[in-house]
């Protein structure tokens, strides 16, 4: 009789067990595994599934901007200029904050049918106020190329950013933000993108045996207004330190080339262009910026240098000193606030003052001058007015007015005509523009709008 209590007992525990055992979950390759409940929420339209005890948070990052665009006003011997429209940007992201110190992100770019991988992050997040990273990401160097196209000022970037900044590179970096203090500090190599620059990758490791290349990029920024809610203050400074990388053709390794549209991708002429230089050793890129915003203003200036050097046996030695900058500013016309992001020393959406959203004014002046030396690329400016109607937190307009004024040395490598010759005919070749005339350059206006949503 003594052992029906024993029994009892052992039913007792082994129920528990088996009923585990039935709840159990498994993945696909048979391993138990963790099971956490999540709630799905659609914060300010976007879709998030958020544990409300583990600290698992994923969710999706998606944005489509589709821009068309005129242009007006080129001088006869211009090449003809097409107006047009286009998907800038066709974006898909999943993002996820695995625990307290463990972050992923996977971006894509699907715009016009062409596959283009964006961020690839793996950050590790476990001490306060440090973020380290490895993958492909955007090196912090300029607060216009790093500041997401979704709130920009404008549709496009100044040209000296698309001529001289870095953007995305396979890397690894360690960031610090807190109060008045944001500092990153990063070592890159190639380009990871689509088709072509892989396929550069791999013909310069299989061919030759090339080294990726690399790059050092840090950045200091401070912010004395940083405990101000309704302002801020963004004084920054960066370098870059960078060699030949493998994501070039073959045929052009070791060579240097800076290249800039204007005013919108629409656009497919790069008037400014200094060909591809041969004997490149390494080029040291610096910055200097100057942001804030108060209440609805927000402004952004930066100057952007580039030290080009060359080995002694080039065939022009001389190093190439390239150079540009910008000056922003806009403003919220009916109550709304700018907003700044500290962690990542950055501007992000503005709050908007009215249900119906609310109206941006902007303007801006840049300059980008890539002639040095013996070098032509060309030099520009231009002056661009710009009208954003923030609909609402997930719906955006943009109308760019622009004035382009190029040089005469902006050929597009010798491709684009940019006068006329003693004859009274087009000519490519700047050295042959008669003054007579009283023109050089392509100068040309452009209207252009994008609808953007983000959801």
């Amino acid at each position: 009789m003594r052992k029906i209590p024993f029994i009892i007992a052992l039913l007792l525990l082994a129920v528990p067990a088996a009923l585990a055992q039935k709840n159990a979950k498994y993945n696909q390759y048979g391993v138990q595994v963790k099971s956490d409940r999540l709630d799905v929420e659609a914060q300010d339209g976007i879709l998030v599934l958020e544990s409300p005890t583990s600290g698992y948070k994923l969710w999706f990052d998606i944005r489509a901007q589709a821009d068309a665009a005129v242009f007006f006003g080129a001088p006869e011997y211009a090449d003809p200029i097409g107006n047009g429209a286009q998907i800038r940007r066709a974006r898909f992201a999943v993002k996820g904050q695995i625990d307290e110190k463990w972050y992923g992100e996977f971006d894509m770019d699907l715009a016009n049918g062409l596959a283009e991988l964006k961020d690839a992050i793996v950050r590790y997040t476990g001490v306060p106020n440090l973020d380290l990273q490895v993958g492909n990401f955007k090196e912090n160097f300029s607060i216009q190329r790093n500041t997401t196209s979704r709130y920009l000022q404008f549709m496009e970037r100044p040209m000296v950013c698309s001529a001289l900044t870095p953007s995305r590179h396979i890397g690894i970096n360690a960031k610090y933000a807190k109060n008045w203090l944001w500092f990153s500090t990063g070592l890159f190599s190639q380009v990871i993108a689509g088709q072509e620059e892989w396929t550069n990758v791999a013909d310069n490791n299989k061919d030759f045996g090339r080294n990726s290349g690399y790059a050092w990029t840090t950045k200091l920024v401070v912010r004395p207004l940083y405990k101000l809610d309704n302002a801020s203050l963004h004084i920054g400074a960066a370098y870059s330190y960078r060699t030949t990388t493998t994501d070039m053709a073959t045929g052009e390794w070791g060579t240097y080339r800076a290249s800039a549209r204007n005013s919108t991708s629409i656009n497919r002429k790069k008037y400014l262009d200094t060909n591809n230089l041969p004997g490149f050793d390494h080029n040291n890129l610096w910055t200097v910026e100057l942001a804030g915003h108060w209440g609805g203003l927000r402004y952004e200036a930066a100057y952007i240098g580039d030290n080009v050097h060359f080995k002694p046996d080039a065939a022009d030695p001389e190093t190439k000193n390239f150079n540009g900058w910008y000056a922003q500013a806009g403003y919220l016309l009916f109550g709304g606030k700018q907003r700044y992001d500290s962690n990542g020393g950055k501007y992000t959406k503005v709050e908007r003052a009215h249900e119906w959203g609310d109206v941006e004014l902007c303007a801006r002046y840049e300059t980008c001058n890539l002639n040095f030396g013996n070098v032509f690329g060309g030099a520009s400016e231009a002056y661009t007015l710009g009208l954003n109607y923030w609909v609402n937190e997930n719906v955006k307009m943009q109308l760019n007015y622009q004035f382009n004024n190029n040089d005469r040395y902006a050929t597009g490598k010798g491709k684009l005509n940019v006068g006329l010759d003693s004859n009274g005919k087009p000519t490519k070749d700047f050295t042959k523009v008669a003054t007579a005339t009283g023109k050089a350059g392509v100068d040309y206006h452009m209207v252009a709008f994008r609808f953007e949503i983000d959801f």
